[in-house]
């Protein structure tokens, strides 16, 4: 059991030897100005980690709301740039060179001058441009544009299939949907097995279960709100998790999670839940 320990100042570290932060804040459907103001939120109740993505559109918008944060008078710490993790990922699986020039233009696009956590955003687009993808991750590393390099949606097979291309590089992230009613134990046993991080995606379940019985009366037991504990399951699985919110008290409340510890039996019973509910897209048994 993980100890009592989490916060929003916490963090992890990776296969490589970087650190990044125990909870992120996900910025997924959100554009504009909306986008602008719960970066600002977060940045203001702690959170120390956006995770964007090509597809979302918003990488400008994060990118300049962590600027403005770090030049404000919120920023009462003196934060630079290197204490905020900014992630985003590859729209598509493509050519090297199309790859290649996407990731730049990603590094262009946020405006912080690197980034902290590169991911494929999918395994689509079959083996050749997955691996050629991955190889343009690998040099935008040596290039110093990226510092991590991961995958998102990948499973075993595909994890399998690019370990076997002896890259030069492993992924050391892999971003899946998890939580209680989609535990997927065996992938994220395979991800850890190789000290392969899993980030959680939807770890709130989207809001589709916050009135399910069990949430419900351990959310009670714990005196926390549903969102609360499953922010609170993810971290004691080892994983981090991505919670999305516009909203700035729900933004500030998903991360105090540190004033209580789920008991091992109560960790069963969430896992208990399982039922492969899948709340978007799921690409892990792609071809």
């Amino acid at each position: 059991m993980a100890p009592n320990s989490f916060s929003l100042s916490s963090r992890v570290r990776l296969a490589n030897e970087l650190y990044m932060p125990r909870i992120h804040l996900g910025v997924y459907l959100t554009s504009g100005r909306e986008c602008s103001k719960a970066v600002r939120y977060a940045l203001d109740a702690g959170y120390r980690a956006i995770d964007s993505a090509q597809m979302y559109n918003n990488e400008r918008e994060t990118g300049e709301a962590i600027l403005d944060f770090l030049s404000s008078s919120s920023n009462t710490t003196s934060l630079k740039r290197e204490d905020i993790h900014f992630t985003t990922k590859l729209a598509t699986n493509s050519s090297y060179q199309t790859a290649r020039k996407s990731i730049s233009q990603s590094v262009k696009e946020s405006g912080l001058g690197y980034i902290d956590l590169f991911l494929l955003h999918s395994p689509y687009g079959g083996k050749s441009k997955r691996l050629e993808s991955w190889r343009a991750v690998e040099d935008a590393i040596d290039a110093g544009e990226v510092k991590t390099g991961g995958v998102s949606n990948f499973g075993i097979k595909h994890l399998q299939e690019l370990i076997l291309s002896n890259p030069r590089i492993l992924p050391a992230v892999n971003q899946i949907e998890v939580h209680p009613f989609n535990t997927r134990t065996e992938l994220t046993q395979f991800c850890q097995s190789l000290s392969i991080l899993v980030e959680a995606y939807a770890p709130l379940v989207r809001a589709l279960k916050m009135k399910d019985p069990t949430i419900s009366a351990l959310s009670s037991k714990y005196q926390c709100t549903p969102a609360q504990l499953l922010v609170r399951w993810s971290l004691q699985h080892g994983y981090v998790p991505l919670p999305k919110s516009v909203t700035k008290e729900r933004i500030v409340a998903n991360g105090r999670v540190g004033g209580f510890e789920i008991g091992e039996g109560d960790m069963r019973r969430m896992d208990g839940l399982d039922e492969y509910l899948v709340t978007d897209w799921d690409p892990v048994d792609c071809p």
